[in-house]
């Protein structure tokens, strides 16, 4: 077998992939907001609750992956929905930048 060329990287291991995923949400997501910002305003969705279910859920998979286990792709792309969830309701409710995606753009 030959080596792989520059275009064919090989891809993560799962370990390293969710880390890489936790890392990416931690700084896409507010967590370190102001409990009296995060309450400002009107709201669709309970903004505080969904941030701490979302922050125990990083500190859970931090916790496994510290432990040993190995996440497979369904825990990835669980993790990666439910945080792409909770981001969507933040960006609703003027607390993460960026912008929501259109139900053309989902399709």
């Amino acid at each position: 077998m030959s080596e792989p060329t520059p275009s064919r990287r090989a891809k993560p291991d799962s370990p390293t992939a969710m880390r890489s995923l936790i890392a990416q949400v931690r700084n896409a997501v507010p967590f370190d907001m102001p409990e009296a910002q995060i309450c400002a305003g009107t709201c669709e969705g309970c903004s505080l609750k969904l941030l701490e279910f979302l922050g125990n859920e990083l500190d859970g998979w931090e916790a496994r992956l510290d432990a040993g286990e190995r996440p497979g792709l369904k825990d990835l792309s669980c993790l990666a929905n439910t945080s792409r969830k909770v981001y969507s309701v933040l960006a609703r409710n003027g607390l993460a930048e960026g912008r929501e995606e259109s139900d053309s753009e989902r399709a």
